[in-house]
């Protein structure tokens, strides 16, 4: 007989998900992710017991009378439903019983069952403040609440027999040895390193489990709400040798023209013959237009299959060039009749962090073979707030993780990013590659606050001095001046090299300059039918980058006369190759990214990058951008003709960049922020500046100090998050029109993808000046999708802050 117990109800058929099924269903997802990190009961004991306190008189009298299961004219129990929804706890009941549990079994047992609780605790709202800003703890306060609102011995008294069966055979003494087997790894006294990375991991080990016990919860709901949801999973074990045949067609199908294809040629096949080695973290330092996409795709193809992995997930700076990459490695790996995708692309935040039935849909939790995402993103799953980024958290466990690009990792953000990639490599079967041209020695950062642990001889490329050298194509002329050159000037030397060279690039630190250097240009040049000056920069949607980089990449092949000019979204993995370019002075790895685009396929014997600096630019909120170009300086005067690029250049550069902004690495917070000045790393490890430290709980050697509800959205705050909007460029206009239209699950999934193409992300004060002239509109009424009104996006500069026009276009 089914229990009458109700977790969920789907309202198209009148079905009820019993809190039996749930917890049942939860647990046997949960076992299988928390099996990735050797603790396959501590998933299944957290989803029997994450929603018990559903099995609670109040909730059961909520959800009836919500759903209709309870008729107001015969039951006594029928409640006001409005005000109650969201206010009755069925999350503390769980939390509670496993801390007495485990409690009982000493002060061992006290820390396994306070790491089990915080995850229970937290499932609905994300992870709680174990310590609260102001001091108080936040574990006890919670876990401490009167059994009146947690109502767990009625839970209990009322839990199906299956459920606490489970529970008691699961939360023994035994189970409790192989969660401190676990613990004892990471925090092993025998470990010579601050007990603050200790803390940082033992914390990060919490988030895992809470990671897989939000995705399984999530999994289980949406599948009931929406059987169809199923078929959208991939539930068979990734063949990669499937891949691998494919890749390789592809490669031996690439033609060697010159020395850079033969030097490509010979990083690929480096790749190939490392893939077999051991798991870890690797570097793969190659110059700009070396081929690392392919040839690290193929190094983590040819290592997944060796380890038996689940992922490959290829980390991008940026949403602009995600497109392009994926769309590369989609032409190779898919064919039409494929059992399922093998490449997921996720860039965008369309996804709100409100769970509807709609939006646990559209909602990724980047369980695909091959996924493209962005460092934005990387970052949210390991440290953000809430359960979404969060929830994807645990999919970086048996995986390869490509980062392309890794210089720009955001400063504030490095010390959190090592200690978080050391624990993925330490413990969750991890493989990192960090690729560029210009490695930013994260194994050097102070190790007191935590640095990469890449072991030598871990370079994939080999010999990179011989490499850089057998490389060079261009020549870096540092043209700056005193006083700087005006954008008539700047204008007339990009012509003058058209004129010459056949194309230039121009690349610019701010959008502002981007535009008014374009129009001087489109002045000087005489336009004819064919357009020879192009713009580019991120108020472009994906899609219509695409377009254009398109078009500048025939014209390239086609010879014909070409002027772009462009932010600096074009250096880092934009493959063209212009005869020319033209850089405004910034940081070293800028211009040697840019030094990537002149003369990148080798067919000029060398070509030039001329290093110019403007002479009004408002760049001193841009701190980045004004710490590197001031430390690029620096190197370009000291070595003088010598080579800018190499990566004795380049450590240098980073040796003073980093010295420079070393007490920005553990992200400062301010007072306002956190209660006082203090910085996320220690918000996230043993809180030493936290008054409350010293209470009961705190005393025992280990235990969770960590504020890590307060943490995450201080995390969102100051890495100042974007919001993405569909715009309503070509296809955009009917994707708009069509989520409009209260689309099936099905097709809002499919729309929600192809949206991804036609998005642009905007900063909070662009966003604030958009909703302010009534330009941001919800898709449907109460959902956290937007789309914006087309007269305020501009064919040539994308999103615009007023109605376009074609007298003048404003530019974000």
């Amino acid at each position: 007989m089914k229990s009458n117990f109700v977790a969920h109800h789907r309202t198209q058929d009148d079905e009820i998900q019993t809190v039996c099924e749930h917890l049942t269903g939860v647990a046997s997802i949960c076992k299988k992710l928390t099996a990735k990190i050797g603790l396959p009961e501590a998933g299944e004991l957290l989803g029997l017991l994450h929603d018990i306190g559903k099995y609670s008189t109040d909730f059961q009298n909520y959800i009836k009378t919500e759903t209709g299961l309870l008729n107001p004219d015969i039951d006594d129990a029928n409640v006001d439903t409005k005000n109650l929804k969201g206010k009755i706890d069925h999350s503390t009941a769980g939390a509670q019983w496993v801390w007495k549990r485990f409690n009982s079994y000493g002060p061992q047992g006290k820390l396994v069952g306070q790491i089990l609780a915080v995850c229970l605790a937290s499932h609905h709202g994300g992870m709680i403040d174990c310590l609260r800003v102001e001091g108080e703890n936040g574990f006890l306060k919670r876990i401490q609440k009167k059994d009146e609102l947690t109502h767990l011995q009625t839970c209990l008294e009322a839990a199906d027999f299956k459920i606490k069966e489970s529970i008691e055979h699961i939360a023994t003494q035994n189970f409790l040895k192989q969660i401190l087997n676990q613990v004892a790894g990471i925090v092993s006294p025998k470990k010579l390193e601050p007990d603050r990375l200790k803390h940082f991991k033992l914390g990060f080990f919490t988030r895992f489990l809470f990671s897989c016990l939000i995705d399984a919860d999530r999994i289980d709901s949406a599948d009931f709400e929406c059987p169809d949801n199923q078929k959208f999973r991939n539930k068979k074990k990734i063949d990669w040798q499937i891949a691998i045949d494919r890749l390789e067609e592809k490669l031996s199908e690439f033609n060697v023209r010159n020395r850079v294809d033969e030097l490509r040629n010979k990083i690929s096949n480096r790749c190939l013959e490392t893939a077999t080695k051991g798991q870890g973290q690797y570097l793969l330092t190659v110059p700009t237009g070396g081929g690392k996409t392919f040839a690290s795709m193929r190094y983590a193809l040819h290592h997944a299959q060796k380890h038996k992995l689940d992922h490959i997930i290829y980390v991008i700076p940026y949403t602009s060039i995600i497109d392009q990459n994926a769309r590369e490695i989609r032409n190779v790996l898919e064919q039409i009749g494929d059992e399922y995708p093998w490449v997921l692309e996720h860039h965008s935040n369309l996804e709100p962090e409100k769970q509807t039935w709609q939006s646990k849909l559209s909602s990724e939790n980047w369980d695909a073979p091959v996924i493209f995402t962005t460092m934005v993103q990387f970052l949210e799953a390991l440290f953000g707030g809430g359960t979404r980024g969060p929830r994807r958290m645990h999919n970086l466990a048996n995986s390869v993780i490509i980062f392309d690009e890794i210089q720009c990792l955001p400063i504030n953000c490095i010390h959190l990013f090592c200690n978080g990639l050391n624990f993925l490599t330490d413990h969750a079967r991890t493989t990192a590659v960090l690729c560029t041209a210009t490695q930013p020695v994260l194994n050097s950062v102070n190790k007191e606050y935590g640095a990469l642990d890449i072991p030598a001889g871990n370079e994939l490329a080999g010999d990179t001095a011989d490499l850089f050298k057998e490389l060079k194509r261009v020549d870096i002329e540092n043209k700056t001046r005193p006083g700087g050159w005006t954008k008539e000037q700047i204008a007339e030397i990009a012509v003058a090299q058209v004129q010459e060279k056949g194309n230039c690039l121009v690349i610019v630190n701010t959008k502002e300059w981007a535009r008014q250097l374009y129009k001087r240009c489109e002045d000087l040049i005489s336009q004819t039918d064919e357009n020879i000056v192009f713009h580019l920069s991120t108020s472009l949607c994906p899609a219509h980058r695409t377009k254009i980089l398109d078009a500048i990449r025939q014209r390239l092949d086609n010879e014909l006369p070409l002027l772009c000019i462009s932010t600096q979204l074009i250096e880092a993995g934009v493959d063209v190759d212009f005869n020319s370019v033209i850089r405004f002075l910034a940081g070293l790895d800028s211009i040697a990214q840019a030094a990537g685009r002149c003369n990148r396929n080798g067919n000029n014997d060398i070509s030039q990058v001329y290093v110019v600096n403007p002479d009004n630019e408002s760049i001193d909120l841009l701190t980045d951008i004004k710490t590197g170009r001031d430390k690029a300086e620096r190197v370009l005067e000291e070595k003088g003709h010598e080579d800018f690029l190499s990566p004795i250049s380049m450590d240098r550069y980073f040796s003073y960049y980093f010295y420079e902004r070393a007490d920005q690495m553990t992200y400062p917070l301010t007072a306002k922020q956190a209660g006082r000045q203090d910085t996320l790393l220690n918000l996230l490890s043993n809180n030493p500046l936290n008054v409350g430290r010293e209470n009961d709980i705190q005393k025992a050697t280990f235990s969770l100090q960590q504020s890590f509800k307060t943490a995450g959205k201080v995390f969102k705050s100051i890495d100042a998050p974007t919001q993405a909007i569909i715009v309503q460029y070509k296809e955009g206009k009917s994707i708009v029109a069509d989520l409009c239209a209260a689309p099936e699950p099905a097709q809002a999934y499919s729309l929600l993808k192809k949206a991804q193409k036609y998005s642009v992300n905007l900063f909070p004060n662009v966003w604030d000046k958009l909703v302010k002239a009534q330009a941001v509109l919800p898709v449907q009424q109460g959902e956290e999708i937007y789309y914006l009104d087309e007269q305020y996006y501009s064919p040539k500069f994308g999103v615009s802050t007023e109605v376009v026009n074609e007298m003048e276009t404003p530019i974000i």
